[in-house]
């Protein structure tokens, strides 16, 4: 089982917990599907918009308690899954970010006569014979495994170099659950998938087939060490990166062998001002390091948690600084195509000079929009959007009057709701990866500003990229020229068009809002008899039964009216 596409045609695993825990899955997707369908499109059909908004924060809280229960319950991909959703601070509420952000720590750990068992069938031999200790507490348990410190034997300590070891072992039967999860997770997208709200926006099979890929490779350690060894070898230079060496010999694919570099947890503030190491000097070697991940080598850490990030003390005379940060847990990593590299740049460089429009451009070259869009309107809301809040930091940003980021949703969220975007592939970890990061910077420090990071990192990037601007002046000019060339003719075709009145002026923006008001108008009409009809029934039906119900019943007649004038808005 080593790709996504093999796991798809497998059918579910034997076992009637195995189905259990398949149509537990897919019974809370649907219950929340339908909740969400009710308040966020049918009832907004019927004017009710005002209901859905005061219920909203309470349905996402009950949404977010529900799926933390169940993920803690199940495991499995389902905290992987609960993890992603805590990670998006940019576009989910802060009720569900907030309730599942402990998902990051709170997995039960499994028993370790369980983890022995499975660790010697794997490694062909008792653990006694292969390491001088074990610890049975575990230091770590994730929701694909578990992590116990260990020391080599003293030959093996001879030839690697080390002594002191973690020793990470699958969870027994994760294979199999993941299939399970997998399964549950590609039912709920094709559902998705025929919902016009979401299928314009996102294609959710392709990313659940993008979600499966990674965690298929999660779970091959042999993998992850390989991922571990090419990270050090990027980073070999730099003397803010530290990873843990692997141990190839007491390592397969359901076990690896690390070197033990536990230290101070990145957001252990506590514990870095002990260690007299300032958080705030932290979060901004951390973005650095995370942006040239992104920017510089492609190669990028997906899942930057907390836990996966320590500050080790260095006081060594040598040292930049009197401290480092060491990555651990490989087996999420991204990949950066150089395409979609350098578009990244250019986006970096054009949200540090806060240009709108070479922000959309640089969108749309990466590939987040598609080439057809129209951009006109997006543009201009990017310049406001900087105008207003452009370099404010996270701190700066919960100081603003929350009316304030109503009213630009008000003015401009029509605008971002139209246009046609999708998601690149590996798109989905670069979201997450740099959710992570700001979450991070964010917890090292309240004040901690993204934008002060971010623009010496762009102006480099752009010293860097100079090179190219003979190049693209060169293009620039036989663009124009190009341009001029054919300018006669087309005034020309311009003049004729008039003069025979075949001159047409498209106003696309004016006649979207006339016939989105005629639906309105529609809706309000039909939902006016609705209700009329409704209550005169139900007051009817104390005297007259029969009365009541007749006008109950064709209370339907323009309720379906109502429905039918506002399906194109779908």
């Amino acid at each position: 089982m080593t790709s996504a596409r093999r796991d798809r045609a497998d059918p579910l695993p034997r076992g009637g917990a195995y189905r259990a825990r398949y149509r537990r899955i897919l019974r809370f997707a649907a219950w929340h599907l339908a909740v969400t369908w009710w308040f966020e499109l049918f009832l907004p059909r019927l004017g009710l918009v005002r209901v859905a908004e005061r219920t909203r924060a309470k349905r996402m809280l009950l949404f977010a308690q529900r799926f933390h229960v169940m993920a803690v319950d199940l495991g499995g991909l389902m905290i992987k899954v609960g993890q992603f959703l805590s990670s998006r601070l940019d576009v989910l509420p802060p009720e569900i970010t907030k309730e599942l952000e402990g998902l990051q720590d709170e997995v039960p750990p499994v028993s370790f006569s369980a983890i022995r068992t499975l660790a010697e069938a794997e490694l062909g031999a008792p653990l006694e014979q292969l390491f001088a200790s074990v610890e049975e507490t575990p230091i770590a348990a994730a929701s694909l495994g578990q992590a116990h410190r260990a020391r080599l034997r003293a030959g093996d300590a001879a030839d690697t170099g080390l002594d002191c070891v973690v020793l990470k072992v699958q969870r027994p039967g994760i294979d199999a659950i993941v299939d399970v999860d997998l399964a549950a997770l590609r039912k709920v997208a094709g559902w998705l998938s025929r919902v016009r709200l979401v299928s314009d926006r996102a294609d959710m099979p392709a990313l659940v087939e993008e979600f499966a890929e990674t965690s298929l490779e999660e779970i091959d350690y042999l993998h992850e060490g390989a991922n571990a060894e090419r990270f050090a070898a990027e980073f070999a230079d730099d003397a803010r990166v530290g990873v843990p060496d692997v141990v190839w010999e007491r390592s397969t694919r359901r076990v690896l062998t690390l070197e033990d570099v536990t230290a101070i947890k990145i957001t252990d503030t506590a514990a870095l001002l002990a260690a007299g190491i300032d958080p705030a000097q932290v979060a901004p070697v951390f973005a650095s390091v995370m942006f040239d991940q992104m920017f510089t080598t492609g190669f990028f850490h997906a899942d930057p948690h907390p836990g996966n990030i320590f500050v080790t003390p260095d006081n060594s005379p040598s040292a930049e600084r009197p401290w480092k940060l060491t990555f651990i847990d490989f087996g999420m990593m991204g990949e950066v195509p150089a395409s979609t590299r350098s578009g990244l740049r250019k986006l970096l460089i054009a949200a540090a000079s806060r240009d709108g429009e070479g922000l959309v451009t640089a969108i749309r070259n990466v590939g987040v929009l598609v080439p057809s869009a129209d951009t006109v309107e997006l543009e201009r809301a990017m310049t406001h959007l900087f105008a207003r809040f452009g370099g404010m930091g996270f701190a700066e940003l919960r100081e603003v009057d929350p009316r304030e980021f109503r009213d630009f949703a008000v003015e401009f969220g029509d605008v971002v709701r139209s246009l046609p975007f999708q998601l690149p592939e590996n798109f989905l970890l670069i979201i997450r990866a740099m959710s992570l990061t700001s979450g991070v910077c964010s917890s090292l420090d309240a004040r901690f500003n993204l934008w002060d990071s971010v623009e010496p990192y762009a102006a480099q990037l752009l010293r860097d990229e100079r090179g190219n601007i003979a190049q693209d002046v060169a293009q620039q000019a036989i663009d124009t020229a190009g341009l001029a060339l054919g300018l006669p003719k087309r005034l020309d075709r311009l003049l004729t068009r008039l003069e025979d009145g075949s001159l047409a002026v498209a106003t696309p923006r004016l006649e979207q809002q006339v016939k989105r008001l005629d639906r309105t108008v529609q809706r309000s009409a039909s939902a006016l008899v609705f209700g009329a009809l409704l209550i005169a029934g139900s007051v009817a039906r104390a005297d007259d039964t029969v009365l009541g119900s007749v006008l109950m019943l064709a209370s339907v007649v323009p309720l379906l009216h109502g429905l039918w004038a506002g399906r194109s808005g779908l």
